[in-house]
């Protein structure tokens, strides 16, 4: 399955909803990439891809210090899931990929 791209992501969490961005990347056989939201740009570690679930873990300071892990079903250009904060309950994710424009030629 191909989850390579940029996501936009809602997550649903008990102080409200935040919105982030995960920009996937394949590099040597292995998916890599960040997290972008809150004014910060985190890297995703462990990030897994078997058949359509799609993990990663990170860490991020805003609005608070937490170490967050993913889990989500890629389903096309949209993904659903959870995030979870330690023992704190999971947060809802859901997310959709953004469209590559191609460049045009003249």
């Amino acid at each position: 399955m191909h989850v390579e791209g940029t996501w936009d992501l809602s997550v649903s969490t008990p102080v409200g909803t935040i919105k982030a961005a995960v920009e996937l990347r394949r590099e040597d056989g292995f998916l890599s990439g960040v997290a972008q939201g809150a004014g910060e740009e985190v890297p995703l570690r462990d990030v897994a891809l078997d058949g359509d679930l799609l993990s990663w873990k990170q860490a991020v300071t805003k609005p608070m210090r937490l170490n967050l892990a993913f889990a989500v079903t890629v389903a096309g250009d949209t993904l659903a899931g959870t995030s979870r904060a330690g023992r704190l309950p999971a947060s809802k994710v859901i997310g959709r990929r953004r469209a590559v424009v191609a460049a045009v030629e003249h």
